[in-house]
């Protein structure tokens, strides 16, 4: 699939920012629910051991088809050369064929030694995808090669390179780059989220986009990343970015790269380990000093913090208690149906610019009136969408 573009008349605009590198600012005020980016992917590749996985490893088939990662209808399609590989539609077995999922690429799956676990599966998928990548595309290719990334493990490069540097004729130091430019860059494309799901949303696909891979991470992020993995149509391995609030010009424009309601030392220790950085947002000032036992009352405080902070967006919340600069966000932007906890964002504004009325949650869909449109004081009137 081609790569996405930042279009004609940008919302965001790439600027160097010191301490964060490249960045993306606001290019004029934005309005809350404003569409900011619109992206493809670069590349895709499975996440779970049971798309399109060696059956020598993983006998499982997977539930979702191995080229454009929707769930399967009631007539999948199996790969003639992968058994363990199947697509949704004819169409998507031809495009897979010719592809990331070539005869070639499925005797060098086949071929693999059993892996110590999914990660390295995933990452030989990763890989794999970019051999196809700078054959199909160089440019693309290229471009990959200029996002930024950090040092990968020299140890899970040497080991997959000698599993596929034959194949892909990558040197170990240009199989390393890659690695690292995955880690850093790569988005998960996530389960559409279910009532039944207790366990919360998993990773179906990754994908490299490669203009939303330059929104840096924050805490409280002002904007926040859609997808519709299962809707029909083309383009459903996209990727949209809109406004959570108003973003005054020049402001920079921030994702949490996980869910917002991730306690402290949860989300440092993952952005240092996929990300190689630590965080020192507004709020992870405040909460670093908390006991380990205060992050278990969180949803408690926020309630109790929330008094006097109505009308303020999120990145200016701590001004009205500087306890709880997180309390507004939490109450209005996080999502409380069970198991979810994904961010709300409002739909896009309507064409005269009137504001929707209603916020979207990215995880289980769903839709509430905000309040001033209509709805409950507490937002509770609101229906459940299939995304």
């Amino acid at each position: 699939m081609a790569a996405g573009s930042i279009p004609t008349e940008p919302l965001v605009k790439l600027s160097n920012i010191p301490g964060r590198g490249r960045a993306l600012l606001a290019s004029r005020h934005i309005k809350a629910g404003e569409i900011l980016l619109s992206d493809a992917p670069l590349l895709l590749y499975p996440a779970s051991p049971t798309a399109s996985a060696p059956s020598s490893s993983f006998t499982s088939t997977s539930p979702f088809c191995s080229h454009c990662f929707r769930s399967l209808g009631s007539d999948p399609v199996p790969c003639v050369f992968c058994p363990s590989a199947v697509f949704c539609s004819t169409h998507c077995l031809s495009a897979g064929l010719s592809s990331f999922h070539t005869p070639s690429l499925c005797a060098v799956l086949a071929s693999l030694p059993p892996l110590p676990n999914s990660e390295l599966l995933a990452q030989s998928h990763f890989l794999l995808a970019a051999f196809v990548l700078s054959s199909s595309s160089p440019a693309n290719f290229h471009l990959l090669l200029s996002l930024d990334g950090s040092d990968a493990s020299q140890e899970d490069a040497i080991f997959l390179h000698s599993l596929l540097g034959p194949l892909t004729g990558f040197s170990l130091e240009l199989t390393a780059a890659l690695i690292a430019k995955d880690r850093r860059n790569s988005f998960g494309l996530m389960e559409p989220l279910r009532k039944e799901d207790a366990g919360g949303r998993t990773v179906r696909a990754y994908g490299i986009y490669p203009n939303a891979s330059f929104f840096n991470h924050d805490c409280l992020p002002n904007a926040c990343r859609f997808d519709y993995l299962d809707r029909d149509g083309d383009g459903n391995t996209g990727i949209t970015i809109r406004a959570i609030n108003d973003i005054p010009e020049g402001r920079e424009v921030c994702l949490s790269y996980f869910p917002a309601n991730w306690g402290y030392a949860e989300r440092q220790q993952r952005l240092m380990e996929d990300y190689g950085f630590h965080c020192s947002c507004d709020r992870c000032e405040v909460e670093k000093n908390w006991k380990d036992d205060d992050e278990g009352m969180e949803d408690e405080d926020e309630d109790e913090g929330v008094e006097g902070l109505e009308g303020e967006n999120c990145e200016d919340a701590g001004d009205g208690d500087a306890d709880f600069p997180h309390a507004y966000f939490f109450v209005r932007y996080v999502c409380d149906q069970e198991n979810c906890g994904g961010t709300m964002a409002p739909l896009p504004p309507l064409p005269e610019g009137t504001p929707s009325g209603l916020l979207e949650c990215n995880a289980c869909g769903w839709l509430k009136k905000e309040e001033g449109f209509g709805g409950d004081d507490d937002g509770g009137d609101g229906v459940m969408l299939d995304v």
